[in-house]
């Protein structure tokens, strides 16, 4: 048990620092964390570009996300491709001003990274790496259709505009 609350403990350290770290892109493009978030997820899954994948996989609710893609657009970050086989469904893509947005965020994911590996020879980070995939595969495995696992999107903080 106290191995859980260890692991739960250190998973939310990590996603606040994570978000803390973000701030910084926040502040220099004016964007809300979801906006952030919504960027960054399209630039590192383009396969996964509707809304509601966003907030199936995001955990955003459906107005945060819905708030935040309206500005994103008005922003010029972002636009919609309605799907040629289904009319009901649009794709989000970025836009090429998108890119400095992105590029920042790369540079930040990688700090996030320098910062979780500091200390760590390359062998070790190696080491950490197929630890990683493994500990993922046995939580894809465990969450698979038998369990059924359903995951309610929430608002972050109970605002969209955080």
């Amino acid at each position: 048990m106290k191995n859980n609350v260890r692991i739960l403990l250190g998973i939310n350290s990590l996603l606040k620092l994570n978000e803390r770290l973000l701030k910084d892109v926040c502040v220099k493009y004016n964007l809300s964390s979801v906006e952030t978030d919504i960027i960054s997820f399209l630039h590192n899954n383009p396969e996964r570009d509707t809304a509601a994948e966003i907030v199936e996989l995001r955990l955003l609710s459906k107005s945060c996300v819905s708030k935040a893609v309206e500005s994103l657009m008005a922003q010029g970050y972002m636009s919609r491709v309605q799907d040629p086989s289904d009319r009901r469904k649009q794709h989000l893509k970025l836009t090429e001003q998108a890119i400095p947005v992105t590029e920042m965020i790369d540079r930040t994911h990688k700090k996030l990274y320098g910062i979780l590996l500091s200390g760590f020879d390359s062998r070790d980070a190696e080491v950490f790496e197929v630890y990683m995939d493994r500990i993922f595969e046995n939580i894809r495995a465990a969450s698979g259709p038998d369990l059924n696992v359903q995951n309610k999107p929430k608002e972050k903080g109970g605002s969209c505009d955080e």
